[in-house]
Parts: structure tokens; C-alpha cells; sequence
């Protein structure tokens, strides 16, 4: 490893940092000034005032915000993330318990987005201005403007109510994974597509493109090999935030499908006022959105050699 590379990754190591504890220190505050009373929940609503003042006492939850922050990123530090209110648990092992079904899901949705966005991107790019053109970008513009909640219903209704292709619900094998991840991806594809549509029909008018096509190379060639590769560039750098993003907006579609990840936690911790979990899963998604910039910045210069990273 140079020099030059071990002095980028200890600035985006240092950058990390910064933002993780802006992150929590935007969540705790939030949580904080919420009007809803986590011990309360945990008492019950026939608990007397003196129960709930002894579990908000025994919760930290009487200190005032700087001392129970400062608790908090004390614990951080040490790799504690707290114990859930609700699950009497340690929050590092149910988020770490829940994880890999989220992954999972997040790297299907990035495959069905993928493949849907880039197809339907560079099928418009090569008739541009065209009745198909026009048709592809309007499927975009109502992929991206459907909520995900809506989309999940009509994908229950219409392929696992009505033509019964797959489960209503469920984890663990391969039929129980496609409505999610197909519900998940719909939104990035329309992005994914103005996108490529934008850079595919900017590189095909580059002078590479015309000597290709003047040396008698095929058009399949000319736009699979000279122009869809530089025009990738800007979609690396979309596909390492939406590892983030997704971990973090799969609160609906796992709450939809009844799929066991941290979304589902997520949802069920913010109905509980389970504040360790919460500020948990919102860590883990901010870890995930840097590790996700971290490793488009990496590839970038694999897929086109003229970027160096210093």
C-alpha cells in the first residue's frame, strides 16, 4: 500500500468519525426533546408515577442531555452500543442477529435495480428522442415517485394474492426474497435509469465513440464495450450510497413483508421508544452509507484507469 493510499484511507477513517458522532448526536437530541417517555412504555400504562420515576432513574433517563450523551459516546467508544429497553438485550447482538437478513436483502435490491435501471437507461439512450425513449422515461418517473409501501401492496395483491407466484410473506428461501427486493430496487431503478440515460447519451457523442463506429466496430460493441463503461462511472458512485440508503429505507418494505431485519427492528424499536436500538440501527446505517462512498471511491479507478486517488 503507498503512501498516497494509506494517507486517503486515514482521512476518510478520520472523516468517519466526525460524521458518526454528528449522526448520533443528531439522533440522541431528537430522541431526547421527543415527547413520548421511554420508561413510561416500559411501565405500562397502569404503572403508578413513583414505578415510572424508579425505571427512569435506573434508565439514566433523569440526567440531563450532556451527561446522558456523554455516557452514551463513553459506552460507543468501548464498543457498547446499550441494552434494549423493550428486549432486556444487548442491542450489538440483536442488531448483529437481525443484519445478515437485511444484507441480503439490500444486495438483492441493488442487483434488481441494477439490472432494471441500466437496461432500461441504455435501451432509451440509443433512441434518444423516440416514442420508446419518451415511454421508458415515463416507467421511470412512476418508479420513482411510488412510494415503496404502495408498491410492496401491489406487488402482495397482484403477484402472491392473485397469481399466487410467490408467498405472502416469510424468510428463508429464494421465493421469499423476490417481492422484497423487487419492491426495494423499483425506486433505485428509475433513478438508476435518468441516470444512465443522461451519461450514455453524453459519451456517445465523444470522438471515441465516432472512431469506434468509423473502424466498423458492431453497435452492440460501440455501446457495451467504448461508451457503457465510461458512462458507469457516475452509477458506482449511486451504487455506494444506496448500500446506505437501502439499509436505512428498508423500514417499510421489511415491515411490509414481514422480513426479519433491521428495518423490522427499526419499526418495532420506534413504536417501543426502544432508544438504544434505535440509535443502533441509525449507527449502523451511517456506517454502512461510509463504507459504501469508501468502496465506489475504490473501485472507480478500476473501471476507468485516468482516476487516480490521493
Amino acid at each position: 500500500m503507498g503512501a498516497g493510499m494509506t494517507r486517503y484511507l486515514l482521512g476518510r477513517i478520520a472523516q468517519a468519525i466526525l460524521l458518526l458522532i454528528g449522526v448520533s448526536f443528531i439522533t440522541f437530541l431528537l430522541l431526547y426533546i421527543l415527547p413520548a417517555d421511554p420508561a413510561r412504555q416500559i411501565a405500562g400504562r397502569s404503572a403508578t408515577p413513583e414505578t415510572v420515576e424508579t425505571i427512569r432513574k435506573q434508565l439514566g433517563l433523569d440526567l440531563p442531555f450532556h451527561e446522558q450523551y456523554g455516557r452514551y459516546l463513553v459506552n460507543l467508544a468501548q464498543g457498547d452500543l446499550g441494552r434494549s429497553y423493550a428486549q432486556k438485550t444487548e442491542v450489538a447482538e440483536i442488531v448483529a442477529a437481525r443484519l445478515p437478513a437485511t444484507m441480503l436483502l439490500v444486495v438483492a435490491a441493488i442487483v434488481c435495480e441494477l439490472i432494471l435501471g441500466l437496461a432500461i437507461g441504455v435501451f432509451a439512450a440509443v433512441r434518444q428522442g423516440s416514442r420508446t425513449d419518451s415511454g421508458m422515461m415515463i416507467l421511470s418517473f412512476v418508479g420513482v415517485s411510488t412510494p415503496q409501501f404502495v408498491a410492496g401492496i401491489l406487488m402482495l395483491y397482484v403477484f402472491a394474492d392473485r397469481l399466487e407466484w410467490f408467498p405472502v410473506g416469510g424468510y428463508g428461501e429464494f421465493r421469499h426474497l423476490v417481492l422484497p427486493a423487487l419492491t426495494l430496487g423499483i425506486l433505485g431503478a428509475g433513478w438508476y435509469s435518468r441516470m444512465m440515460r443522461s451519461s450514455m447519451i453524453e459519451v456517445l457523442t465523444q470522438d471515441y465513440v465516432r472512431t469506434a463506429r468509423a473502424k466498423g466496430a458492431s453497435e452492440l460493441r460501440v455501446v457495451l464495450v467504448h461508451a457503457m463503461r465510461n458512462a458507469l462511472l457516475p452509477i458506482i458512485a449511486m451504487i455506494g450510497i444506496d448500500i446506505g440508503l437501502f439499509m436505512s429505507g428498508a423500514v417499510v418494505v421489511e415491515s411490509v413483508f414481514g422480513w426479519p431485519g433491521i428495518g423490522q427492528l427499526a419499526w418495532q424499536a420506534i413504536q417501543q421508544v426502544d432508544i438504544p436500538i434505535i440509535m443502533g440501527v441509525t449507527l449502523v446505517a451511517a456506517v454502512a452509507i461510509v463504507l459504501g462512498n469508501l468502496l465506489a471511491d475504490l473501485v472507480a479507478p478500476l473501471v476507468d484507469p485516468r482516476i487516480r486517488i490521493r
